[in-house]
This record gives C-alpha cells, structure tokens and sequence, in this order.
C-alpha cells in the first residue's frame, strides 16, 4: 500500500533557496565549460595518438618465440591468452583454472520507490506530494530500512550474512610466449557461468558466519528447525543462503560464480621483452587495444576510432546539459518571483527553460570552437557561427515581443 507525504514551502522560503541556487548555477556552468574544453583536447589527443600508432603497427603472424627484432615496436597480434593458474574464492573457496574468477552477491531485500508531485499555490507557495510504494527484490547491497518513510517498512530489512563482491585475477596469463600485463589482461572479456558442487564450497565456514537470530524462538520461527548447514544451497553456479531459494524471503543471499576462460584475443601494443606496455605518442596519450577473438589491424583501429568519436559526444552532451542546468539555476529567482501567481509563473518558467537552452547551446558552441581553434580553424569557424546564429535568434525573439 502507498505512503504519502505532503510538504509545503512558504513562497519566501522558494526564493531563498533560488537565490543558494545561483551560487549552485555558476558552479555548474563552471564544470560544464571546463568538462567540454577538456572532452575537445582528449578527443584530438586520443585521435592523434591512435593515428600516430597506427602508421607504427607491425602485424606479426608468429608470437610462439620472443623475437629481439621487435623490442619496442608496436605490433598487432592474434593469438590465445592462456594461464594454468588455478584462482581460489578466499571465502567459499571454489576454484577454477581461469583468467578471471567474480563473486557476485545480491541480498533479498524491500526497496523503497518514491513519486513526488509539485502544485504551485496562490501567493507563491508550493505544495510537493511524496508518494512512496514498497516491493521485494534481489539488490546488490544491504539496504537500510531503519530510513524508510512509511514507519509500517522502517526496520523490516535483515540479512542473512553480509559478504563483499570478489574478483580474483591470474598471476600468469601468456600470450604465445609473451606474458600479458595487468592493463590488457584486465581488458579480456567472455565471463561465462561457473558450474559448482557442493564439495566445491566450504559450507560448514559458511554456515558458521550466518548471522541467525540469537533467540531460538525467533529462529524457528523464521527458519524452522534446521541446522546452519541446511541453509547453504548449492546449484548450477550459485550458493543460496536461505530456508528455500524457490522461494526468497528478506534477508536471503545468493552469490554467484563466473569465470573467465582462456580465449583467443588480438592486440595492439608496444613490444617490451618478453611483455607488453602501452604506446606513447608524442603528444603524451597512450594507446593501446585488446579485441575479443581474431580480429584485424585496420578493424581495431576503425573500432577505436569509433569509440573515441562516440566518448567525445557522450561527454559534449553530457557538459551541454550542465551548462544548461547551470543558466537555468541562474535564472531561477525569475520564475519564483512570477509564481505570486501560478500561471505567470509558469509562463516565466518556459520562458527561463528556452533562455537557458538558447544560451547554454550557444555557450558551448563558442567553449568547444575556442578549444579547436589551434587544431581546426575550420571546425570552429563554424562551430561560433552557429553561436552567433543562436544569440541572433534569441535577440530577434525578444525585439519581436518588445514591438
């Protein structure tokens, strides 16, 4: 059943708190601008050192020897990652020969969603209705109950036992007869579901750190009488900690196991002895790739080509939006002045989101065209053309109104 909460804040509390925003606004606009002049530089920079690195690479067909003849050149290479090593979970101790062995655990646990409303009021005050709704679901931490709104959920959370996330990594992973380094070994990918037995787990250690109620009423109760040891479930790649894990109840664990097999791979990357680093290009970036499977020299280098261009418009739109939130925040005493009355308001309102929008576009353009200056004059001609356009347009707009 839902929860709600009504708050009201008085129209002179509003305006104190647009203006605390201002102060907020242009330490947005701040981190936007310099979130966008960096994104230019290492977008040029990482293109410059892919370019650089690729008219250096050398494919090599053969990396069953260490070959002196390569030392420090940049190379492309197919071949499979391989280890004997075998990786031990330091808790449940399930072992598998891999690159790679993840403990992942999820708690049974209540969640609290919450909806909020906001209705402007006469006289500038605004009523913000809360309604929060509850449901049972396998989250990836413990969460605290004891602060949920509705004081009928507030402590329902328990949990069975309480274990971190684990990843444990080979020592030794070859590539033909080179070792690969932790940055392209890090880099495999392929988990795959980690079958286990029950002699594959320390059940009894696991059983003694559940963390069973201390009365033996309320045991029973909650778990019926049966040892610790009957608590601990194994099947398929997973450890249930629970009375029947058909059926979960609050506090129930389930950690499950993957590992990352041996798998063919390709990379590109600076020969040193018998390993790999990293290539240094002259402007200071490095680069370096590691692709799943065989994979060739000119479709590594378009996919990382590739990745950088998408990365350098994630990051534009990302510090557009702060910049714009930014003159927003600004602005904001304007709308809360109008909101005396609500339709005013909220005509301001749209009038303050345009504004913003028209000056945050703008201001960026002019920050991402300043930055490409020194490296595409062309680019940022345009790029402040298009600023010019925008200021244009909104001055139009407004001489129009005026008449």
């Amino acid at each position: 059943m839902a929860y709600t909460e009504t708050k009201t804040t008085g129209w002179g509390e509003r305006l104190g708190n647009s203006f605390k925003g201002i102060v907020t606004g242009f330490i947005l606009i701040a981190v936007g601008t310099v979130l966008l002049w960096w994104n230019e530089e290492r977008t040029f920079k990482t293109a410059g050192a892919i370019g650089e690195a690729q008219m250096l690479t050398e494919d090599v067909a053969d990396i069953s020897k260490v070959d002196p003849a390569l030392e420090g050149k940049v190379i492309h290479a197919m071949g499979r990652a391989e280890t004997k090593d075998e990786l031990r979970d330091p808790v449940f101790g399930v072992k598998a020969v891999a690159i790679r062995l993840d403990r992942d655990v999820e708690y049974y646990q209540w969640e609290e969603e919450s909806h909020s409303e906001k209705r402007k009021k006469l006289g500038g005050g605004e009523e913000t209705v809360t309604t929060y709704t509850y449901k049972q679901a396998w989250t990836s931490s413990p969460i605290d109950s004891g602060s949920f709104h509705d004081p009928k959920y507030q402590g329902v959370n328990t949990v069975l036992a309480n274990f971190e996330e684990e990843t444990v990594w080979a020592s030794n992973v070859t590539f033909g007869a080179y070792t690969l380094p932790d940055f392209l070994k890090h880099s495999i990918g392929g988990a795959v579901a980690l079958n286990i037995t029950s002699a594959d787990v320390n059940i009894s250690s696991i059983a003694g750190s559940l963390m069973l109620p201390a009365d033996e009423a309320t045991r029973r109760y909650y778990y019926g009488n049966v040892s610790a040891d009957q608590l601990v479930h194994v099947a398929g790649s997973t450890v249930y900690l629970g009375k029947n894990p058909g059926s979960p109840s609050i506090g129930d664990v389930r950690v499950t196991f993957k590992q990352t097999p041996p798998a063919d791979i390709s990379i590109i990357a600076q020969v040193i002895r018998d390993t790999f680093e990293p290539y240094t290009a002259s402007n200071g970036y490095t680069f370096s790739k590691l692709s799943m499977g065989k994979a060739g020299m000119v479709k590594m280098f378009e996919d990382a080509k590739s990745s950088n261009n998408i990365m350098a418009w994630v990051l534009r739109v990302i510090g557009i939006l702060v910049v714009v939130a930014g003159i927003r925040a600004v602005f904001g005493p304007l709308s809360v002045l109008a909101d005396v009355i609500p339709i005013l308001g909220t005509i301001v309102g749209a009038g303050v989101g345009f504004v913003a929008w028209v000056l945050g576009l703008a201001w960026s353009c002019i920050v991402i065209a300043v930055a490409w200056v020194r490296f595409r004059p062309i680019v940022a001609g345009c790029l402040l053309a298009a600023a010019v356009v925008l200021v244009g347009f909104m001055f139009m707009k407004g001489r129009k109104k005026a008449a």
